[in-house]
């Protein structure tokens, strides 16, 4: 299983009802592209103070590394990618990709 990380630091003029949207698009891929066995998001409750702006994440859990490296160029990925890397302060900057083998 692949465990697909991503936490994001949104333009300060973005609402919560619009960072809710973006979060829930992400969700809507289980249902768009194969091999995803879960998709979990919410914003940062750590009281550490560590975030570095970065309030508000993703994780995708993946059967196996096929299907993340399917999951990559699909459209619908990409689409949603690119509404969040619109969303984000400093644009790509703005987003933290981390993947994990479990």
């Amino acid at each position: 299983m692949i465990r697909h990380i991503v936490l994001i630091r949104f333009r300060e003029e973005l609402d919560n009802a619009g960072i809710e949207r973006l979060l829930k698009s992400v969700h809507m891929l289980k249902d768009q592209i194969p091999g995803i066995l879960a998709i979990s998001s919410g914003a940062d409750s750590s009281p550490e103070g560590l975030d570095k702006g970065f309030a508000h994440g993703f994780i995708v859990d993946f059967k196996d590394a096929a299907a993340r490296d399917a999951y990559l160029p699909h459209p619908a990925h990409v689409e949603v990618g690119q509404s969040l890397v619109a969303a984000a302060k400093d644009g790509i900057n703005g987003i933290v990709v981390f993947d994990m083998e479990m």
